[in-house]
């Protein structure tokens, strides 16, 4: 009997993926292939249930000979072991993103003859439903909050893009691409202090309070399912500190990271430029441990921002903090510079990771931007925030319209450069 191949990527089996399995079940025996969590999160978006529940599920159906895993989004090593006569899928897969993985998996059976097999995708309204049921879930607070931490022991790097809005909360969680035959897209979610103040047209001087701040974290929510990185800035008294881990925590964000400053926010680009002074380690550890003791779940983190070579004090001073904010009870270490050259932070990650191996090491490569991921996974780093290049890109593009506007007293020549209207509206889902 001939082999039929398909791949699931579902915590739910509907009418759409049976009528898949009834259309292979016409060409021989039907194997299906589970992604695993892994690529899943890569693919497509996070499971909601465990690993083995979506094995089950696919194994309980009478219409399946055989389930195995897929461990890539890509069929490559699948179809190298099994060489079966047919890959069928949903033709959704014909555009977007999807069709480099149908491209792939063509030029794959062509090699020895086999076909793929397009089905019509299911649209209906019953399908929509369970889609979007799975879709609310992972927004639910409980499941999304524990989500970074879950990340950080399945990807090599959590790559974390910077939002300030529900629009770009829907940038950060629908913008996949392929390059070189896979597919990419962004883990979490990072809520900039600079950004949130800009985007409301205030200095990142700590003037924007928390209330509204946890405005913005309730608008990136509603429209979004990936984890939130709060910047916390230097989480304030500690007295007050307290209450804003218990809030973030209620709000389902995953972690805070705070930086061991004190007095009147300064951005840390500014360096030695500006008067900015340091948290004694003492003090710092209190906060730590402050916030720590009153959090209810272990699915929270705080994680600690350290100054020290942004204020030039160096790397064993840096060191020296890791080590006392660690044993404080920080959940991840933060290591920031303002030098175009990374060299310092890979020294600092290098020395910090040949004393611990475990802890979460964060770096904003603002700065020293020519460094790639793959560099900072050598050196031990688990989690790249991009933390300002949306605000910083649509700047000049908004101001760019403007002067053309007023130059040309028309919007013509700016159109060219312009989002259709329709693709926004497709952009923002509807109840």
């Amino acid at each position: 009997m001939k082999k039929v191949y398909t791949c699931f990527c579902t915590d739910v089996i509907h009418e759409g993926h049976l009528n898949i399995i009834h259309e292979a079940q016409k060409y021989g025996e039907v194997i299906v292939g589970i992604l695993s969590d892994e690529a899943m999160i890569r693919f497509n978006r996070f499971p909601t249930i465990s690993f083995d529940e979506r094995v089950r599920i696919v194994q309980d159906l009478e219409t399946v000979s055989r389930v195995v895993v897929q461990d890539d989004a890509m069929y490559d090593q699948v179809i190298k072991d099994l060489k079966p006569d047919y890959v069928i899928h949903g033709d959704n897969w014909k555009n977007g993103p999807m069709k480099a993985i149908r491209d792939n998996v063509k030029a794959l059976l062509g090699t020895y003859g086999g076909k793929v097999i397009d089905v019509p995708y299911t649209f209906n309204e019953n399908v929509k439903r369970i889609d979007k049921r799975i879709k609310e879930k992972l927004a639910m607070p409980e499941y999304r909050r524990k989500r970074l931490r879950q990340l950080i022991k399945i990807c090599p790097i959590v790559k974390v893009l910077e939002v300030h809005s529900g629009l770009t909360g829907l940038i950060a969680e629908k913008t996949i691409i392929e390059s070189n035959g896979e597919l990419d897209q962004f883990d979490a979610m990072w809520i900039s202090s600079l950004c949130d103040s800009t985007s409301k047209g205030k200095p990142d001087i700590e003037v924007v309070d928390m209330s509204s701040r946890f405005r913005t974290i309730d608008d990136v929510t509603e429209v979004t399912t990936k984890p939130i990185i709060f910047d916390g800035d230097t989480g304030g008294l500690i007295e007050h500190f307290v209450y804003t881990v218990r809030t973030l925590e209620r709000m389902g964000v995953s972690a805070i990271i705070i930086e061991d400053k004190i007095g009147l926010k300064k951005n840390s680009l500014f360096g030695t430029d500006v008067e900015q002074t340091q948290d004694t380690i003492e003090h710092f550890c209190k906060k730590i441990q402050a916030g720590k003791k009153i959090q209810l779940t272990d699915d929270f983190m705080i994680i600690a921002r350290i100054e020290s070579l942004i204020l030039e004090k160096g790397i064993d001073n840096a060191l020296e903090r890791a080590d006392a904010y660690v044993n404080a009870g920080s959940d991840g270490i933060m290591i920031h510079s303002r030098k175009e050259d990374p060299q310092e932070i890979l020294e600092f990650c290098d020395r910090f990771r040949a004393k611990n191996s475990h802890t979460p090491l964060v770096v904003v490569p603002s700065s020293f931007h020519s460094v790639t991921e793959s560099e900072l996974i050598k050196h031990g780093v688990n989690i790249v925030i991009y933390a300002n290049q949306l605000t910083r890109s649509a700047f000049p593009a908004m101001e760019q319209t403007a002067r053309d506007i007023l130059k040309y007293h028309r919007a013509l020549e700016a159109d060219s450069r312009l989002m259709p209207i329709r693709d926004i509206l497709t952009l923002i889902d509807e109840l």
